[in-house]
């Protein structure tokens, strides 16, 4: 199926995966991963975000249907690595979290990381976009538009 090469060569990554394809029941579920979808460097802290969308497409009676979902924003966190940071003498301490979307900006009312949580917003919903596109794209034309002809 065009969908399932798609999805190997546009989510090429060791954290992408194909969670599900069931033939019988028209069903490919593929988590993808895009990394430094949005960054910020605070006063005192750096934050860079990472997504890891879950597409699910649904195929049946030649038609597909997409559902695009972000379930949270992959962070990596520098306490220390904003730029007044950098000022002082010690290095920034790494860590990880997984900021779920509902606690953030803007569905969250108090949201610490509301600059960093907006600029993921955007940039997850234009890559949504494009993704959404690039499906239609192989389900109406091919990978490369070439595939019913012989050669």
């Amino acid at each position: 199926m065009l969908l399932n090469y798609w999805f190997t060569a546009t989510f090429n990554d060791a954290n992408s995966v194909i969670k599900l394809n069931d033939k019988e029941l028209g069903t490919i579920i593929a988590q993808g991963y895009v990394s430094n979808i949005a960054e910020h460097l605070g006063g005192l802290n750096g934050y860079n975000v990472s997504i890891k969308p879950i597409i699910k497409c649904d195929i049946k009676d030649n038609k597909v249907r997409v559902t695009y979902t972000v379930p949270y924003y992959s962070v990596k966190v520098e306490v220390g690595g904003g730029w007044l940071g950098a000022l002082g003498s010690t290095p920034p301490v790494r860590s990880e979290a997984n900021w779920t979307l509902d606690q953030c900006f803007p569905f969250a009312k108090k949201d610490f990381y509301k600059k960093t949580s907006s600029k993921a917003l955007v940039m997850s919903y234009a890559y949504s976009n494009v993704v959404m596109d690039k499906i239609e794209e192989c389900v109406k034309n091919g990978l490369n538009g070439t595939e019913d002809q012989d050669w």
